[in-house]
């Protein structure tokens, strides 16, 4: 079925959009089980959810299948549905059919890896954020929920093996790359600027509800900004690819950086770069950077734009 994108009220889109999106992750879920039950056993389910951070190697790994197909269902499944319904082309829809210009993907790959110690340091001021005592409960809550997310993923990302790190650059970098800049720049965005006709209110709903669907509060801020900057490489370029190569960058320098880190290649952990009284000053020059490698972008596809007009 395909249908005119521009008949429909944005609320009906963003409607459809969850509707899809959970019903995929739910039909998605169930066939990963089902596959999962002559690897595993049935049995494995209920240990996962019985047991604490102390995971065995294969709970890792029997953790790790889930969340790639929980990417895959959520994300990528949803998305591709949702561009096939409409009149136009799936890839006319989702803004992939040209290909992004080499000096703006260098810029926003610049962009990306300068912005780091911004991204932490506003991490650290976000991980400091205090709840009334009144509200002591849910704080408790949400520190447990951010510490045990935080675990989790470093055990992920803990590998020796160069079979490990390239499977943990496929799960943490190429498909949340694709997956979630799929639905939430080139779907959710899009009809966010739509319904609020303003591309700047679109680029930062989008964003906030990107950060809040990773459900960790203490890095809601940086990743929100990291949203941000993703939706504006979208709208600079109207070109999907530019935010889908950021994004890659972004994950997988972090996962390259922390298997350098773990096994001992580099002696600074990355995650503490702009966090400290003495660095916070590179928390400052780091905007200032993104900030002009932003306009740098924005004159690097006018002028592109304007000598495919001449």
């Amino acid at each position: 079925m395909r249908i005119n994108y521009k008949d429909i009220h944005p609320t009906k889109q963003l409607a459809l959009v969850a509707f899809v999106a959970l019903a995929s992750l739910l039909v998605f879920m169930i066939v990963a089980s089902v596959l999962a039950i002559p690897i595993w056993g049935f049995d494995k389910f209920s240990q996962i959810t019985e047991a604490t951070i102390n995971y065995s190697a294969e709970d890792i790994h029997f953790l790790k299948y889930l969340q790639l197909m929980q990417s895959i269902g959520l994300f990528i499944v949803p998305s591709i549905i949702l561009a096939g319904m409409y009149k136009d082309s799936s890839g006319q829809f989702l803004q992939l059919e040209r290909k992004p210009f080499f000096r703006s993907v260098l810029l926003a790959t610049c962009i990306v890896l300068v912005a780091s110690p911004l991204i932490n340091l506003t991490g650290e001021l976000n991980s400091q954020m205090s709840l009334p005592d009144w509200m002591s409960g849910i704080e408790n809550w949400m520190r447990n929920s951010e510490q045990n997310a935080e675990e989790l993923t470093n055990l992920f990302l803990k590998t020796e093996s160069t079979g490990g790190l390239i499977f943990n650059i496929f799960m943490i970098g190429i498909i949340p790359a694709v997956g979630e800049e799929l639905l939430f720049r080139g779907i959710i965005q899009r009809v966010l600027v739509q319904w609020t006709r303003n591309k700047h209110l679109g680029v930062w709903i989008a964003a906030i509800l990107f950060s809040a669907l990773h459900f960790q509060f203490y890095g809601f801020v940086p990743r929100a900004l990291l949203g941000v900057m993703f939706g504006y490489m979208l709208i600079i370029s109207g070109n999907l690819w530019l935010p889908v190569i950021a994004h890659f960058i972004n994950n997988t320098v972090a996962v390259i950086a922390y298997y350098m880190y773990d096994i001992g290649t580099i002696e600074v952990d990355p995650d503490t770069l702009g966090t400290n009284s003495a660095y916070g000053i590179a928390g400052i020059i780091s905007l200032l950077a993104v900030i002009t490698l932003f306009i740098l972008l924005k004159r690097s596809e006018l002028n592109k734009a304007n000598r495919v007009l001449i």
